[in-house]
């Protein structure tokens, strides 16, 4: 059983007494099958509802309150990233959105870390590594390959960079000027913000740093506060844009 802590809640142990709640999004409902029978097979995980379109995730997020979404990009009506932004911006939906897409696009990548999602898997991952997704991403952790993640982001801040501009720059939002600045962050938080920026969990930066994971979790914490960032993934991209990763 794996202990999932909440900032703003009680902390919640999922496991078979307390599933991890999943709303499938995906236009095939042959796919919403297989997906629900994968998950199904964990019981760990609970399949709560499934909806065909955008709209339908939106309106079902609000009314099932899953703990995470697994979300197709390419639907009718409103699209996965669509349905990503409004969910993300919705202050009463607190479930994770896990982008799964057939495509292996940066573009499509790149505007699921836009829209707010934590996490991005391609649809032929191993049946476990949908699991393992979902777990994740209902530990409040960002699911992206790291090898993935650091090579797309990279290109996109070298290419906006080369336009006079930062491509990636639409994943972080406006920050207050006087919270903006990696200095003022301790000797520790930047070594955590690097190691963020390698793709480690908060299991392995503890491990890397021999602290524990409320310490961690605490430090990574008081770096997205400070850098006014809202979530790892833009850690991962504000650390690119500032030189910060080894």
């Amino acid at each position: 059983m794996t202990e999932i802590v909440d900032d703003a809640a009680e902390p919640v142990a999922f496991g078979p007494d307390r599933p991890v709640r999943v709303l499938l999004a995906d236009d095939q409902a042959l796919l919403r099958a297989g997906l629900a029978t994968i998950l199904g097979a964990s019981p760990d995980i609970e399949v709560v509802g499934q909806a065909s379109n955008g709209r339908e995730a939106v309106e079902l997020a609000r009314a099932l309150r899953p703990d995470v979404i697994c979300m197709d990009v390419q639907m009718p009506e409103v699209d996965g990233l669509e349905a990503t932004r409004r969910l993300t911006a919705d202050p009463d939906v607190t479930a994770g959105v896990l982008v799964l897409t057939t495509f292996n696009r940066d573009d499509y990548l790149l505007e699921s870390l836009q829209a707010g999602a934590a996490g991005f898997l391609l649809k032929n991952s191993r049946p476990e590594q949908l699991a393992d997704a979902v777990r994740a991403v209902a530990a409040g952790d960002a699911l992206l390959s790291p090898e993935v993640t650091r090579a797309v982001i990279a290109r996109a801040v070298v290419g906006g960079s080369a336009a006079g501009g930062s491509a990636a720059a639409g994943v972080l939002p406006p920050r207050d000027p006087a919270a903006a600045s990696a200095s003022g962050l301790t000797e520790r938080e930047l070594e955590v913000l690097r190691l963020v920026a390698r793709g480690l969990s908060n299991d392995e930066i503890a491990a890397e740093l021999v602290l524990g994971r409320a310490t961690v979790k605490t430090h990574v914490s008081n770096v997205l506060t400070k850098l006014g960032l809202r979530d790892r993934v833009q850690a991962v991209v504000y650390a690119f844009e500032h030189g910060l990763t080894d």
